[in-house]
């Protein structure tokens, strides 16, 4: 029945926004994490990749989390000359974490979750009303 495979489709898509979201929050949970050591370099932010497989159990296509990738942009510098981490002219590498970037990321990837959660809903309520149909 195509519903299910639909349905099975979208639960796809759930768990990988899902993961995509918790990558987005570790992001900002260690936006201001830095080395302890001086001169180290400081958390490194982690970009989301998705994988397209096919499945061949329901003969679609589906989508799940890869592997992150590390941002390789600079780090900001900030002068800090008490910090534990700061280089020999008192400057502390800050994480490549942009918070705007990560909240437009998290709220697309929420939206995105709500769609195939709203997908899966409207397919139940069709498989519902089917087997309703079918019961007159």
């Amino acid at each position: 029945m195509d519903l299910i495979k639909s349905m099975m489709v979208a639960a796809s898509g759930l768990k990988a926004q899902s993961g995509r979201m918790r990558i987005i929050a570790e992001n900002i949970a260690n936006a201001d994490s830095t080395s302890r050591v001086p001169g180290g370099d400081p958390y490194r932010r982690k970009v989301v990749t998705f994988e397209d497989k096919l499945n061949r159990e329901i003969g679609a296509h589906t989508v799940s989390l890869g592997r992150p990738v590390m941002d390789n942009t600079e780090f900001k510098l900030k002068y800090m000359p008490g910090h534990p981490g700061a280089d020999e002219n008192g400057y502390v590498k800050m994480p490549n974490v942009n918070g705007m970037v990560e909240a437009m990321d998290m709220r697309e990837a929420q939206r995105s979750y709500e769609a195939n959660l709203n997908l899966i809903q409207a397919s139940r309520r069709m498989i519902s009303q089917t087997i309703e149909i079918l019961r007159k």
